[in-house]
């Protein structure tokens, strides 16, 4: 890193945790030309900040690769298995508990919306006239899973997990 860290950047001790769950180079392609570590701090950065990816500071990766990475890590399972195995070790190194929960509760929230169908500024999960939230959430509580489904659907078939 030639730059001034910013306060989303990962330490040497965050990266050395993540770094063997980022998936390698793909075999028999190009060589990667960019610094994982400076992609996965540009996301940090975006997912903090809540800029426009055109709007990542220039002292980053470019834009287009560093949504590139995002994407493809998020429709690859990466940011699943980077979650799951960083919630795994608060779970087991810092709480003493075991590795996966025990218990989870379920909360349901009605949320209005506009009777025009779904929002206008198309968030990230368009959410219809009247749709409840379920989270299955741990003791601890951190979000496991989280579904939205319509107001009229019962809180029951929502308690498996494995859904």
């Amino acid at each position: 890193m030639n730059r001034k860290p910013y306060s989303t950047d990962l330490t040497d001790a965050q990266w050395a945790r993540i770094a063997p769950l980022i998936p390698p180079a793909m075999p028999g392609g190009r060589r990667r030309t960019v610094n994982v570590r400076d992609v996965v701090n540009a996301i940090l950065y975006f997912v903090r900040t809540g800029c426009q990816w055109r709007n990542l500071p220039h002292d980053f990766p470019p834009w287009g690769t560093v949504h590139y990475y995002y994407r493809r890590w998020r429709l690859d399972g990466t940011w699943q298995k980077v979650h799951d195995a960083l919630r795994e070790q608060v779970r087991t190194e810092k709480e003493g508990r075991e590795a996966t929960p025990s218990a989870a509760i379920i909360d349901s929230q009605s949320v209005k919306t506009t009777e025009k169908g779904p929002s206008v500024c198309q968030a990230a999960v368009e959410i219809s006239l009247s749709r409840s939230a379920y989270s299955f959430l741990k003791t601890a509580s951190e979000i496991r899973r989280l579904r939205q489904r319509s107001a009229s659907f019962s809180d029951l078939p929502s308690a498996s997990l494995r859904r």
